[in-house]
């Protein structure tokens, strides 16, 4: 196989960049081979290969050996279960499910093929350099060892046309979820991609605050891991201007990340042993500041895309494996689980409870029998996040 001929099911804003970018040529050795949506206004979009009603349709084709899936979420689980197992590279879309239980079966579905099939996720922030140089200061020791993590990031603000704007988005039967689910995915995969799972989990969410939706819009979320560290994350989408903010404090120093600036102030002594070794009381340890060189945002989109391709036909290692997205789906679920039951949650979560309680919610909804007007939306210019 010289080239990778993919499917892209889901012509959505998503789907229909990706599509895109694939016929600029920006992906080596990766060719659109068909697409596949339910809607025929979608597929006429994309006149330039076969289009299909359903994924079903494209996979029993011949005309892929691989699937992008750039559905609905609850989608994620059914597709990619369906794709990995007609023996096709798959390609998931953030969050590779809804759920934990979800994702367990999706995963499940892949065991026994990992020497056969790719696998992988569209967690393109893991391309960011910013990112990859925080993990590799963290992971190669430069920090010490993990205090405190603070990341305040309610950048995602949506008005109420964006919810408006599909009769599934934020709702429990629609999304799953809100912010957390949405569009919190890449920052919760990046949490635990650089700090690791917390052991516990509180938090406060406001379902609806901001906008006449039944999910969380605004949260707040404290964590606490196995070494004692501590943790806190806050999103919302309703609030403008907002802030993306990382904070990292380690024995060795503190490590600030916002407005595309690494700042890292370095103890000459670890904090630890500075305060058990010095005989002043109001002592604090000497500081250096710490130029930190990062080389742009990186690929994003593309650059995932360039490496599915590579994995297939190289067996390049992957950047962003779909089984490691079960990680980021749980901490959105231990959130919610924490603000419906008000109580601290410990990781890992109970998978079929959660998906007993997330059914209810969608059956509670159903009973109310609340519709949302659905409105016209102005289509999404994405050309800026995929690389030039």
């Amino acid at each position: 196989m010289k080239n990778v001929r993919i499917g892209i099911v889901g012509l959505g804003n998503m789907g229909y960049a990706h599509a895109q970018q694939i016929f600029a040529g920006k992906i080596n050795r990766l060719e659109l081979g068909a697409v596949a949506d339910l809607n025929p206004a979608k597929l006429a979009r994309v006149p330039q290969v076969k289009g299909f009603a359903t994924s079903a349709e494209m996979m029993a084709s011949g005309l892929i050996d691989a699937m992008l899936i750039a559905t609905p979420h609850y989608d994620h689980t059914i597709i990619g279960i369906a794709a990995l197992k007609a023996g096709l590279h798959v390609m998931v879309e953030k969050p590779i499910s809804v759920h934990r239980a979800d994702c367990e079966r999706l995963i499940a579905a892949y065991k026994g093929r990992e020497k056969k099939q790719v696998f992988a996720a569209m967690f393109n922030q893991r391309t960011d350099r910013y990112y990859q140089k925080i993990r590799e200061l963290i992971q190669g020791g430069e920090l010490g060892e993990i205090r405190r993590v603070n990341w305040i990031i309610t950048t995602w603000f949506r008005t109420h046309a964006y919810y408006a704007s599909g009769g599934w988005r934020a709702t429990w039967a629609g999304e799953g979820g809100g912010v957390l689910l949405n569009q919190c995915p890449h920052n919760l995969d990046l949490f635990q991609w650089m700090f690791g799972m917390p052991a516990t989990i509180s938090a406060d969410c406001a379902f609806g605050r901001y906008h006449d939706i039944e999910v969380e819009d605004d949260v707040t979320a404290t964590m606490k891991f196995a070494n004692g560290a501590t943790g806190v994350f806050i999103t919302s989408t309703g609030e403008a201007p907002g802030t993306n903010r990382l904070e990292v404090t380690g024995e060795r120093g503190k490590l600030v990340y916002e407005n595309d600036k690494i700042s890292f102030t370095r103890n000459e002594v670890a904090m630890g042993e500075f305060s058990r070794t010095t005989t002043h009381t109001f002592a604090t340890p000497g500081t250096w500041d710490v130029s930190i060189p990062v080389a742009g945002h990186g690929g994003q989109h593309n650059e995932v895309l360039q490496n599915f391709a590579d994995a297939i036909l190289d067996g390049a290692k992957l950047l962003a494996p779909a089984p490691e997205g079960i990680h980021s789906v749980e901490l959105a679920n231990s959130m919610l689980l924490s603000a419906w039951t008000q109580k601290p949650v410990t990781l890992p979560i109970d998978g079929k409870k959660y998906e007993r309680l997330l059914k209810a919610k969608i059956a509670e909804s159903a009973k109310k029998g609340k519709k949302k007007k659905v409105v016209e939306a102005t289509p999404v210019d994405f050309s800026k996040s995929f690389a030039k």
